[in-house]
């Protein structure tokens, strides 16, 4: 049985952080409805790598889903989101500040229509503070939730990370929330307002940056491989330096190209066993007891040799051949794997997590699958919708519309754009 089944869902979201989320919804069985302007998701036509196809940027974020066409600048088209509005759990939206009150729908509004529905609403900074009027894009949120000042090396600029921690991040947030708040009007009968901003999203994955932010102001950062010192200030960006109170770094091993790295954690546990495998062969064969490393404290003030001889170590070996050499030693490693490393590995393929599927205008193609295993609720997973796919059935099926009803409001324009003013 599929873990919400019976859940309604009306998504308004649209672009990346509101999509994860409800994405992650309807893959565990609630029937999400994307609630969509008679243009579409802006992003169905973003990066468009086939002409007149939905764009992956759309169909990797909306799968199990139904499509709807609603122009809520008409009467009727607000008529149909009121009556939708009763049908549902949970409402969903990411538009910029003040959108939905301007069409008269405020939260205490959409309370007053259904008062057990719950609302989720994305914002790059929030409902309230002085940036709260600002608009945020995935980059903007990480540079302001803390990221990208930690994220680099020293005499470096700022760098943004691959993740999308947030948008993708944000949506993870805001799916804890919505289900914390659907728990909470199963026993109460009143729903609430569920608001996540991007940037304390962010901040709340940079959790360990910030502990290191109150440990500055008592010591140094011992384990960091950057020099640091009480009441420096500003947590410094440490390239690869495991942010944990093991030692770690990326080795670069041959055939030395872009992604030819293994990270590489040396736990206190695992040194010595470390060190007598690989100090024979780069000349230290008395390494696990070498008084610059054979201790914790030791090897944090000299992790520049530590690395320097495991990179030598691993430059006869590729990094698959190396992480051969180091598991059954206990050591924790994994080999930098690009995009095409992991379409293509056994592991990942056998986990269900790059899924192929079939679209009517785009044919085969990839999506990331769903992360979250439930034993008794196996998730399939199904294309994303075309644009108004479902209109009819979701009237028909969700409303009770009859098909007279439903001509009467075509006819007056409740799922159509509005016709173009002719100039005088």
């Amino acid at each position: 049985m599929e873990a919400l089944k019976g859940v309604r869902i009306l998504d308004m979201t649209h672009v990346q952080a509101g999509p994860t989320c409800s994405q992650l919804l309807a893959w565990m069985g609630a029937d999400v409805i994307k609630f969509e302007p008679p243009q579409g998701d802006a992003t169905r036509g973003q990066l468009r790598d086939i002409p007149n196809a939905d764009s992956l940027y759309f169909t990797m974020l909306n799968c199990n889903k139904r499509s709807i066409t609603v122009n809520m600048k008409s009467a009727e088209g607000k008529q149909v989101f009121v009556d939708l509005l009763k049908k549902c759990d949970i409402m969903m939206e990411n538009f910029g500040p003040g959108v939905l009150e301007r069409l008269g729908f405020t939260w205490e509004k959409i309370h007053e229509i259904n008062p057990r529905i719950v609302v989720g609403s994305i914002k790059g900074f929030g409902s309230s503070g002085p940036y709260s009027d600002f608009k945020a894009y995935e980059n903007v949120a990480q540079a302001m939730g803390g990221a990208m000042s930690t994220t680099g090396v020293p005499d470096g600029p700022p760098f943004v990370t691959g993740a999308q921690i947030g948008d993708s991040g944000t949506g993870l947030h805001l799916a804890i929330g919505l289900l914390a708040a659907l728990h909470q009007a199963t026993r109460t009968g009143q729903g609430q307002y569920v608001e996540v901003a991007m940037m304390d999203g962010v901040m709340n994955l940079c959790r360990v940056k910030f502990r290191d932010h109150q440990r500055l102001t008592r010591q140094s950062l011992a384990e960091y491989s950057v020099p640091t010192y009480k009441d420096m200030g500003d947590v410094p960006r440490a390239g690869n330096d495991s942010g944990g109170g093991q030692l770690g770094n990326a080795i670069h091993c041959k055939p030395h190209g872009p992604n030819d790295w293994l990270y590489v954690v040396v736990q206190e546990a695992v040194f010595e066993a470390l060190a007598k495998r690989i100090g024979p062969d780069v000349g230290m064969p008395d390494m696990a007891t070498d008084p610059r490393l054979a201790k914790i404290a030791d090897r944090r003030q000299n992790q520049q040799l530590l690395w320097t001889l495991i990179n030598k170590f691993a430059e006869k070996y590729t990094k698959r051949e190396l992480m051969a050499i180091l598991n059954p030693l206990d050591v924790p490693c994994g080999p930098i794997m690009s995009t095409t490393d992991l379409a293509n590995d056994e592991h990942v393929r056998g986990r269900d997590m790059w899924v192929e599927l079939d679209h009517p205008q785009r044919g085969k193609w990839f999506n990331v699958g769903m992360p979250i295993k439930l034993s008794a609720s196996p998730v399939e997973i199904k294309r994303s919708p075309t644009l108004g796919e479902h209109t009819d059935e979701v009237l028909k099926e969700v409303l009770g519309y009859d098909q007279a009803r439903i001509d009467q409001m075509k006819g007056a324009g409740a799922f159509s754009m509005p016709p173009k003013k002719v100039a005088a």
